[in-house]
């Protein structure tokens, strides 16, 4: 059956030598996979170039009820990039945030709320003339609420340590190893609390900013099963 969907790219791979298989989260379903024709014609319906990561597009599906992999028979990009693309660095944040959606978002059923911050966050990014260096680390923090794995944040006080096992700040070192020290638990707490529009009132040089994202990506580790290491992140810290 023949069903039309919006959705945003996560990952694409070679299937054969004529279809790609790509990972779409979509608005309407959440998590799914189709088939991609490669392209041979300029008169194609679908094409091939419209699948980069983090793309949001449109199309038409033949949804098969006992098949993993749908085939797209045509689709169009919902929105057009202004800069993400061009852009060295907004490429590299959004390859990194791609590979990492690929990894985290598992489910295959409707999140509506989700499927807006993704679209609103990706549009965000191209947007924005500058002081973006950050958003990878807010978009991560933020995405944990949709995920149900957001800090809590009620007990924090000055000195507080983060226990990221159990998801909270504390007031003494935890007894287990996977803990933040209060210096670095502050920071993150500031990064919970920001948005796109206040964190670049928030300075960070290369190498707090590169342990903030070591931090949580480690969280995100041990709340995520086979959660694995990102072949992006290094890319990612050489650049910010």
């Amino acid at each position: 059956m023949l069903q039309k969907y919006t959705g945003v790219v996560l990952h694409s791979l070679k299937y054969s030598d004529k279809q790609n298989i790509v990972h779409i989260y979509t608005e309407q379903e959440g998590r799914m996979s189709f088939l991609v024709p490669v392209q041979r014609s300029r008169k194609s319906t679908v094409r091939l170039v419209l699948f980069q990561p983090l793309s949001i597009v449109e199309f038409e599906a033949d949804v098969r009820p006992k098949s993993g992999l749908h085939p797209i028979k045509e689709a169009k990009a919902w929105y057009l990039f202004q800069s993400l693309p061009y852009d060295p660095y907004k490429s590299a944040i959004a390859l990194f945030i791609a590979e990492f959606l690929y990894r985290a978002l598992k489910e295959e059923s409707e999140n509506r709320a989700l499927f807006g911050y993704l679209v609103n966050s990706i549009q965000w990014l191209d947007a924005c003339d500058g002081s973006f260096a950050n958003f990878h680390l807010v978009f991560l923090m933020r995405l944990s609420r949709f995920l149900g794995l957001f800090p809590n944040v009620e007990g924090y006080t000055d000195g507080a340590f983060f226990d990221l096992l159990n998801a909270c700040f504390v007031p003494s070192q935890p007894y287990h190893g996977m803990f933040v020290r209060p210096q670095e638990a502050a920071t993150i707490r500031n990064l919970i609390r920001m948005n796109y529009d206040t964190m670049h009132l928030f300075s960070m040089n290369r190498m707090e900013r590169n342990r903030c994202l070591d931090i949580i990506n480690q969280y995100y580790r041990l709340h995520l099963p086979d959660f694995p290491e990102l072949k992006s992140l290094p890319v990612l810290q050489e650049l910010f």
